[in-house]
């Protein structure tokens, strides 16, 4: 692979998602150490949980099947920050009333993150970073769930036993919900009230100071002028749930943060490095604009279809770009409205947008 066109940190990146195999199946993990490492952590993350029973499956009861999906963590710089096993249940196989009810969780909204930014860069405010280990384990089910041995680990279950869930799990359709439920709780009781405009933000006046935090499913951020409350607020965090200290807010959601004393820059370096890697599009010829001037993209009679999931894909990851790219939005609102049947012409249009030379 040539990759001529990149510095080189991109290109030490580039090169560390080709050499890192990611294994599909728990066959293609066994034998390796780091991954037989991850899934040993995670197994030990699940018991000290207590996230399951064992219990023979009750007459007229069925199970929810589980699988391991493994990843690799990447550092901004592009090296290996680690690897990653988790264990998902196939929440498609639930059945609504029976093993499932509500499903909603509400999303930290992109424009509530960037006038957080905004405020904290105006006010000189620090930025702290916390990420929650394994936080759909820490939602209560309320529901009868039963799962499958875990693969790879069925060594300890006798014929006919299977997992009653007590916790949530990743992949459980009720799962986002039971965690944050938990969650909010949590911060109502140290004195927090939710947003009303974004029900991810908490907030805490006290004195005539702040407190503020929001929350992406288990990325937190941590921000304000009551040096007391929060590190008063760290500590009741950690004392509730297993979470990690990142430090200062470095990388978070697929955005680069730098901070100097002219204020708060974001970028999504890595993020366009991941993307050109997966549509092979890491070398490419650089285009001037995002768009052909009087492209006149549209729906052609006989116009040859393009692969509608990967389309639908590429362009999903263009409008996520544009929070940091602003100068893509017009190219991406055109190749949006071709989503439901996309042709040649339009997947052309959206590559187009990722060669722009400016990146």
């Amino acid at each position: 692979m040539v990759n001529g066109n990149l510095s080189n940190s991109a290109k030490a990146f580039v090169a560390s998602l080709y050499t890192e195999q990611i294994p599909t199946s728990v066959k293609e993990a066994q034998g390796k150490k780091n991954w037989e490492e991850a899934m040993e952590v995670e197994m030990r993350a699940l018991m000290k949980n207590n996230t399951w029973e064992k219990c023979i499956l009750p007459k007229g009861k069925k199970t929810v099947g589980c699988r391991w999906v493994y990843s690799i963590k990447y550092k901004p710089d592009g090296s290996i920050g680690r690897y990653k096993a988790r264990l998902v249940a196939k929440g498609y196989t639930q059945t609504y009333g029976i093993d499932y009810s509500e499903t909603f969780s509400p999303v930290a909204k992109m424009d509530t993150i960037r006038v957080l930014f905004s405020v904290a860069a105006n006010k000189d405010w620090p930025l702290h970073q916390f990420d929650v280990t394994n936080a759909f384990l820490h939602g209560d089910l309320t529901e009868e769930v039963y799962m499958e041995a875990p693969p790879g680990f069925s060594g300890g279950f006798k014929d006919g036993e299977v997992c009653r869930l007590k916790k949530s799990l990743y992949g459980l359709k009720q799962s986002p919900r039971a965690w944050f439920g938990k969650f909010t709780l949590a911060m109502k009781e140290y004195g927090y009230r939710q947003s009303n405009a974004d029900h991810t933000l908490f907030l805490k006046r006290r004195n005539g100071l702040v407190t503020c935090l929001i929350i992406y499913v288990d990325d937190m951020i941590i921000t304000g002028d009551d040096v007391e409350e929060i590190a008063q607020l760290k500590r009741n965090l950690f004392s509730k749930f297993e979470m990690k200290d990142l430090g200062n807010l470095k990388y978070f959601l697929g955005i680069e943060v730098l901070r100097s004393k002219r204020g708060i820059f974001i970028c999504q370096k890595k993020y366009v490095l991941d993307l050109l890697a997966e549509t092979g599009l890491i070398d490419c010829k650089p285009a001037d604009t995002p768009m052909v001037v009087n492209h006149n993209l549209h729906m052609e009679l006989d116009g040859k279809l393009a692969d509608r999931e990967r389309y639908q894909r590429l362009v999903g990851k263009l409008i996520y770009l544009s929070h940091t790219c602003p100068d893509i939005d017009y190219a991406v609102g055109v190749v949006s409205q071709f989503m439901h049947q996309p042709q040649v012409a339009h997947m052309e249009a959206a590559q187009r947008i990722l060669r722009l030379g400016r990146r």
